[in-house]
């Protein structure tokens, strides 16, 4: 562009004096890149708990005949799969699962999120290097000679021209933009986080969305059973008051029966609807455009073998213990940025440029004009604010590490309850079959005691509703020990770390 020596000469000046400032602000950086006031943070201990339970777990929990009846061992120390709810062996389930976390809103807001947070990190991380602008400028001008002491001068309207480098660097000093690079990385862990509890409380909600589904079949279909077989048994009663075997009372009894029986079964059939309509909605679909499977409780294995993960290490698995801990990570960089502010505040500014009345006289050597400049802004009074923030900063780590401690304690809870109820549910199982096969034998024996007129008609009546108590209350102890299963991989935090994010990434591309 520069076709004379002396207009080359202008352009190379111009970028060295650029570059010089430019590296000797990048030497400024180097120099003082270990500076940086305010706590450093350090994650806090894990509890030195060695159970979760104060009572010993058995070795392993009873076990029962049919459906979720195996018994269950407890593991110590044991890794959670990364795709715990294979474990279920249902392809079904398992393509659900899949297909809901590609499809899922949630999931793709807690994605956006993410990329939010890494965004902003990445707009921070500019004011760690010198800003440097160029600036063209063309204007015509006007001027009172009363400027220059000549108020009766007429200065004739002129152009000028104007082209600039101008760089400017905040110093880092004392650390103040690092420790706010810190708090922004740690929202991106912090939103990282809470992508994994997104995934797990998603794959957990299908999971017992599932099951609670299969349990709402169960019932429906023993529900079925007993009013196929009651309104059988009503057909013999109307025909024994036919016969005059027996009163009428007992036939409008027995329809009672029919009718309550009937009565217990559009609740189901409702709950069922809506559970569907909810699994819809879990997969990311409209319920009318769903197209889900159906579940059956004997779609479902039951695992044998049941991970314990140490104590010490929960606070490492759980992604709502590691997000608080971001969080509070995020508190103590805030920390350093207040005390930052206490500090001087040292700024370096530089520009070269070209000014001149006319295009062509850009390029001379003479209309060069440059400059150099450093500022020290030190806080001396600002009525207490400075510090004053400083406490509130420290105020909201504390207040941080409070809801840290609340969220182990509520985690090692959740996990100690689902202990609890795996061993309570495989006792109640057990108890629920014994009850059923016992009921189911006394209806047998009391249908044909009554039929031979052995026995009156009110036996038959409790011996069908306690049969048919029996009935539903296996079934959803069946769907219980599903159900908690379940609950214990989520509580444990659900395998994450041992994901492949390379498959994941493929499977979300074939996905699209």
């Amino acid at each position: 562009m520069f076709v004379t020596g002396e207009r080359t000469l202008v352009c190379k000046s111009v970028k060295a004096h650029v570059l010089s400032m430019m590296a000797v602000s990048v030497m400024i950086i180097g120099v003082l890149s270990g500076c940086a006031v305010g706590p450093d943070f350090k994650s806090p201990k894990a509890p030195t708990a060695k159970a979760y339970t104060a009572e010993m777990l058995p070795v392993e929990t009873e076990g029962a005949p049919g459906i979720a009846g195996a018994a269950q061992r407890f593991a110590a120390g044991k890794d959670i799969p990364g795709e715990w709810w294979t474990l279920l062996h249902s392809e079904e389930l398992d393509q659900l699962i899949r297909q809901a976390l590609a499809d899922s809103p949630t999931v793709a807001a807690a994605k956006a999120r993410l990329r939010e947070a890494d965004e902003n990190r990445r707009a921070q991380y500019g004011s760690l290097f010198p800003v440097a602008d160029a600036n063209i400028s063309a204007s015509r001008q006007k001027i009172s000679g009363a400027g220059f002491g000549q108020p009766e001068s007429d200065i004739s309207a002129f152009n000028l021209y104007n082209a600039s480098v101008n760089v400017s660097y905040a110093l880092d000093l004392f650390g103040g933009t690092r420790r706010k690079l810190e708090a922004l990385q740690s929202q991106i862990d912090h939103q990282r986080f809470q992508l994994e509890g997104v995934y797990l409380t998603l794959t957990s909600n299908i999971v017992t969305t599932a099951v609670k589904e299969a349990s709402l079949r169960a019932q429906i279909g023993a529900m079925r059973q007993i009013i196929e077989a009651q309104e059988k048994q009503l057909k013999v009663v109307e025909e024994q008051f036919r016969l005059g075997g027996v009163p009428r009372s007992d036939v409008l009894a027995q329809r009672a029966q029919l009718a309550q029986t009937q009565a217990a079964l559009p609740p189901l059939e409702k709950q069922l609807a809506q559970t569907r309509h909810q699994l819809a909605v879990l997969a990311g679909r409209l319920p009318s455009e769903a197209a889900l499977p159906e579940f059956d409780l004997s779609d479902f294995y039951l695992p044998e073998e049941l991970p314990v993960s140490l104590p010490s290490l929960l606070v490492r698995q759980r992604p709502d213990i590691r997000a608080a801990e971001e969080v509070l990570h995020a508190a103590s960089a805030q920390v350093g940025v207040s005390t930052a502010n206490l500090y001087p505040q040292i700024t370096l500014t530089g520009s070269f440029g070209l000014q001149a009345s006319t295009v062509g006289d850009l390029l001379n050597s003479s209309a060069a004009i440059w400059s150099l400049g450093a500022g020290v802004l030190q806080p001396i009074f600002h009525g207490g604010e400075l510090t004053a923030k400083r406490r509130a900063a420290i105020a909201v780590y504390d207040q941080a590490l409070a809801q840290y401690r609340d969220t182990v304690l509520q985690a090692f809870q959740s996990v100690a309850d689902v202990l609890r109820a795996l061993a309570g549910d495989a006792s109640t199982l057990k108890a629920q079959a014994e009850a059923e096969a016992a009921a189911r034998d006394t209806l047998d024996l009391t249908e044909k005691q009554f039929q031979l007129g052995a026995v009156g008609y009110l036996s038959l009546l409790n011996a069908e509703r306690q049969y048919e108590q029996a009935r539903l209350g296996l079934v959803q102890a069946q769907a219980a020990r599903f159900a908690d299963t379940a609950a214990l991989y989520q509580a444990l935090g659900g395998g994450w770390w041992n994901r492949n994010p390379k498959a994941e990434a493929a499977a979300e591309m074939k996905a699209e």
